[in-house]
């Protein structure tokens, strides 16, 4: 296992300097751009592989920076479907799920990171991938689709996603999804979920599965785009989507 990241108390402990050598290290290090100081007292190692880009993959230190946190996470939206083979939709930064309290933003050299808070942590779902530098988490084929759906309008609105919801579909499995429905709770996600895997030609065993959820409780008509402004009117569809919008997917 590699080592691409490192906090400023790991250093303390390791290194046998005072800290103010240490400082003067760092300071050195990170003008010559072989280490770049990611947020406070925590810093990515810079290999000579990735000069060139000014900056490492997420994978490569997520894991290590939020255990730095104490918070919980997982890579998520777009940063989770390319891992999934849904990489139509190119991003300049990643996206990660965390819990409260917020933190953030990171905007450093190359380095764009975002952070989305949760306040119901997910109880299934989350899957542990591998990387030179270890493990890392990232969101299953199903909660990565509702979660972009869920944060449609943060995340530049339902066609920008499109295809990529498209594309996780083919990855999303019947357990995926059972797994989902025991502990999300977001019911309108789940219709707009339900009808887009419905459009976009879901396999009828998986839609289903939602359908029959749905029918257990009580739910209303939803707008497919959330709008404020807007309430959703006579739905012509199981799923009670009011479709406000055109859909075009450029895949």
């Amino acid at each position: 296992m590699e080592e691409y990241s490192f906090s400023w108390k790991e250093l303390v402990e390791i290194c046998n300097k005072t800290e103010v050598s240490l400082k003067r290290e760092l300071s050195r290090l990170v003008n010559k751009n072989k280490i770049i100081n990611l947020r406070k007292e925590f810093y990515l190692i810079i290999p000579p592989k990735y000069s060139r880009l000014g900056q490492i993959p997420v994978q490569l230190y997520a894991n290590k920076l939020f255990k730095s946190l104490n918070k919980k996470y997982y890579l998520g939206f777009y940063s989770a479907a390319k891992f999934h083979g849904a990489s139509h939709q190119q991003s300049q930064q990643e996206y990660v799920m965390t819990d409260y309290p917020k933190i953030g933003d990171i905007d450093r050299n190359q380095i764009r990171l975002r952070f989305i808070t949760t306040s119901k942590w997910p109880k299934n779902n989350l899957i542990e991938k591998k990387s030179d530098a270890g493990i890392f988490k990232i969101s299953s084929p199903a909660l990565t689709a509702v979660n972009l759906l869920q944060h449609q309008n943060k995340l530049g609105g339902l066609n920008r996603m499109l295809s990529v919801i498209e594309e996780l579909i083919e990855e999303i499995t019947k357990d995926d999804i059972s797994k989902l429905l025991e502990w999300y709770s977001h019911k309108s996600t789940l219709q707009r979920f339900g009808y887009l895997l419905d459009k976009l030609g879901g396999e009828k065993e998986k839609t289903s599965l939602i359908s029959n959820h749905l029918k257990s409780t009580k739910y209303f008509p939803v707008l497919l785009v959330p709008r404020s402004n807007q309430k959703a009117g006579k739905v012509n569809n199981g799923w009670k989507v009011d479709v406000n919008t055109i859909l075009e997917n450029d895949l």
